[in-house]
């Protein structure tokens, strides 16, 4: 609150006529932040289609906000009305597709779970890179000899077949969209066979 405050050139003290405390104030951030990315009242066709448009914009919203990812608790979410906007909007894209209520939800915190734990490294990388001085690219080449070292030794063939390729990077976009992809593929899977 007081670092709020300072950057608002204001009183801490006078925060609290706005908000109750930090846990307030960080749940009205979120909901902002969450605001700025309404979902189409006119859906795309599609299951498959909304989930997706769902999570991209979803992870738009973690770039422009690094911050958001962490902010938002699992065990003791939030009750923002944006956020439940985008939670209500997940499960009529799986409403009528054979899954209880249950499973709907549990579907839609398996994908945001998904999304926001990857994001989660854009403040991490922004810190780190705050902290330290350099880039995610530079630390990487000035690891280069100690990884080298441990892919010559013998103990981990696979891993050294991947570093040795040409073009792998642990690009958090691509990593992103290869893992909603490998989401989404299961449960096509699971809709073409339901469960008793």
């Amino acid at each position: 609150m007081r670092r709020v405050a300072a950057d608002l050139g204001v009183a801490t003290m006078s925060l609290y006529r706005h908000v109750s405390g930090k846990d307030d104030l960080v749940a009205m951030m979120v909901d902002a932040a969450f605001g700025e990315a309404p979902l189409p009242s006119s859906p795309p066709p599609g299951w498959r289609a909304r989930l997706e448009l769902s999570a991209r914009s979803q992870w738009a919203l973690y770039r422009r906000h690094p911050w958001l990812a962490q902010a938002i608790s699992m065990t003791r979410p939030q009750l923002i009305p944006n956020g439940m906007a985008h939670t209500e909007w997940a499960l009529q894209a799986l409403d009528g597709l054979g899954l209880d209520a249950t499973t709907m939800f549990h579907v839609h915190l398996a994908i945001f779970s998904y999304v926001r734990g990857i994001a989660v490294n854009f403040e991490l990388e922004a810190q780190a890179e705050q902290d330290t001085g350099i880039t995610d690219e530079q630390w990487i080449e000035a690891q280069e000899p100690t990884l080298s070292a441990l892919m010559t030794s013998g103990p981990f063939p696979v891993l050294s077949r991947l570093a040795a390729e040409p073009d792998f990077d642990l690009d958090l976009d691509l990593l992103f969209e290869t893992g909603l992809r490998h989401l989404l593929d299961g449960l096509a899977v699971r809709l073409a066979s339901p469960r008793p």
